[in-house]
């Protein structure tokens, strides 16, 4: 997989997929990255990439012209939806374990990373694909949660994950669905007066695999219990 960040911040991102589960990807060739800086895509001598807003108003907004272009130097036309190209918004839908699947089947993704108070919209008229945020709330551009979105693309790669098992059940994964992940125990088997629970130790897998479902089930009915609603609601749906 080939994935393209367009930015005005290019050193945000070297040292973060160096590391963990993007850096192995990149080392064993499942996954390469190329950071583009957006002021290359400039019309004038400065690098200029801003501007005031139309009609008035505070902050300063992405124009079209370099966005367009710097998409247009990473993606033909025919790619299509085979290199989606992903702007990072408040617009867009909340990413989900599900889009992450989705995004890992593709041969490249292109982000857009915004800035300032946000991008021209002639930019998703003509480029965009789909919009995607991971929450509700903001920050000063969109590389944070582009690295994000690329962390949960990466871990869903075949040859990844040196054990595939541990992925199947992490929370959110297509064999739990809106279930989060059991309690997790390690050495020491006592700590400060909590035991790690006889269960975990007693070497009966089925009763392991029993008590950590009951564990995930509480912990997202503690937790999570809009996860609980949301999966009824489908339920109901379906």
């Amino acid at each position: 997989m080939d994935v393209y960040f367009i930015t005005i911040f290019p050193d945000m991102f070297r040292e973060a997929l160096s590391a963990g589960m993007t850096g192995i990807a990149e080392r064993t060739g499942a996954a390469a990255y190329h950071v583009v800086n957006l002021r290359d895509f400039a019309e004038d001598r400065y690098g200029s990439v801003d501007d005031y807003p139309y009609g008035g108003g505070p902050g300063m907004i992405l124009m079209a012209p370099p966005l367009v272009r710097a998409v247009e130097s990473v993606r033909s036309a025919e790619e299509g939806d085979d290199a989606p190209v992903i702007l990072l918004s408040p617009c867009g839908a909340v990413f989900t374990q599900a889009k992450a699947h989705e995004f890992a089947s593709k041969r490249s993704l292109v982000f857009i990373c915004g800035r300032y108070k946000g991008v021209d919209e002639r930019v998703r008229d003509l480029v965009v694909t789909e919009s995607v945020s991971i929450g509700d709330y903001i920050l000063s551009g969109g590389e944070l949660a582009a690295l994000v979105v690329t962390d949960a693309v990466i871990r869903c790669l075949p040859n990844v994950i040196g054990d595939e098992r541990s992925r199947d059940t992490d929370s959110f994964s297509t064999e739990r669905e809106f279930c989060l992940d059991a309690a997790y125990y390690t050495r020491p088997p006592e700590f400060r007066g909590l035991p790690v629970p006889e269960t975990l130790v007693s070497g009966n897998h089925a009763r392991i695999a029993q008590w950590r479902e009951e564990s995930a089930r509480r912990r997202t009915e503690l937790y999570r219990p809009d996860l609980i609603a949301k999966a009824r609601l489908k339920g109901s749906n379906e």
